[in-house]
């Protein structure tokens, strides 16, 4: 550990602070909100509950509250649909009716092909493979 002695020494002989009952209660309402939020309450939002609950916060003590607690924001990105479902492309007939067991290789195909964001971009990955292996 890379704590001086003197440091570590002022730091166990500080004496305690001791927190008031509000005060405990706010930094309890403050995560269970939080959680419940699965981590997307900013404070803005966080206030404007807190506030609704009857707790007298503006928003620079929620920004401190949630720096004292760890409470960092986890910004989710929306689910974006990326199959056409309406085109005028010809599907194909389903010949295989869910038998996924040929009887020898090279009888049923199965294939997919997904992307996948990596720093340099998208990238597209095509898998094709012959289910007689699994049988």
């Amino acid at each position: 550990m890379n704590i001086s002695r003197s440091g570590y020494y002022a730091w166990v002989n500080r004496p305690a602070k001791i927190i008031s009952e509000s005060e405990l209660m706010l930094y309890r309402r403050t995560k269970a909100l939080f959680r419940e939020s699965r981590q997307s309450l900013g404070s803005r939002q966080l206030m404007k509950k807190l506030r609704k609950e009857g707790f007298e916060v503006g928003r620079d003590k929620v920004i401190r509250l949630m720096d004292k607690l760890g409470l960092q924001v986890k910004q989710r990105i929306a689910y974006k649909v990326t199959t056409m479902r309406k085109h005028s492309h010809s599907v194909a007939d389903n010949i295989v009716d869910q038998n996924f067991n040929p009887k020898q290789a090279n009888q049923i195909w199965a294939g997919d092909v997904t992307y996948l964001r990596t720093g340099q971009g998208w990238m597209y990955l095509a898998l094709v493979m012959d289910l007689y292996q699994f049988h």
